[in-house]
């Protein structure tokens, strides 16, 4: 087993966005995160179902993750908190918590490098109803419209080295919204 595979870089595909925040002006903060079923994979994928676990304790505000080691016979382990999610509070306590010890095993560790990613969004389509579009203001706040559809969205990402050196993404319409960095084209191999 090769420990150190548990740092790659993650697929693009493996890796979500949200919006953190949407100012009165439109300017949307976008965070890069994975979600725990992602840890449990790279883990599974690595060492084995067998040979981790996870455990719990604090009411799920701390977790250990722990990984065996035939080398010197016992359980390694990383340790980390988490915090309350605003849905399911002791679920996404337990992923959060989960999800952080990963990072200290170095899994998605890279999501730490990923730039500010901030986005200007269109504003209303129909000034009769302007939650049909991608933002309204409310209370002086920008909040999430209607056609605001950030899962539709396609990320395209490229490392070199195991840094992230290129990210990109395209709406539902295939119009660019965020570019940073240089794309490098591959040199293929077969010439």
């Amino acid at each position: 087993m090769d420990l150190k595979k548990l740092k790659e870089p993650l697929e693009i595909k493996d890796i979500d966005f949200r919006i953190q925040s949407i100012n009165a002006w439109g300017k949307a903060t976008i965070l890069a995160y994975k979600d725990a079923r992602v840890d449990m994979n790279r883990l599974d994928d690595v060492v084995g179902a067998e040979y981790w676990k996870r455990e719990h304790f604090d009411g799920n505000t701390r977790c250990r993750v722990s990984i065996w080691n035939d080398k010197i016979n016992e359980w390694v382990c990383k340790e980390d908190v988490g915090t309350a999610s605003m849905t399911e509070k002791e679920k996404g306590l337990a992923s959060d918590s989960f999800k952080r010890a990963c990072f200290n095993l170095g899994i998605g560790r890279e999501l730490y490098d990923y730039p500010v990613i901030k986005i200007q969004l269109n504003k209303a389509i129909d000034d009769t109803n302007p939650k049909n579009s991608e933002y309204y203001v409310e209370n002086n706040k920008g909040k999430p419209g209607f056609y605001l559809k950030l899962k539709e969205w396609v990320w395209h990402s490229q490392f070199t080295d195991g840094k992230l050196t290129f990210l990109m993404c395209r709406d539902y319409n295939q119009k660019v919204r965020f570019n940073w960095g240089t794309y490098v084209k591959p040199v293929d191999d077969k010439k």
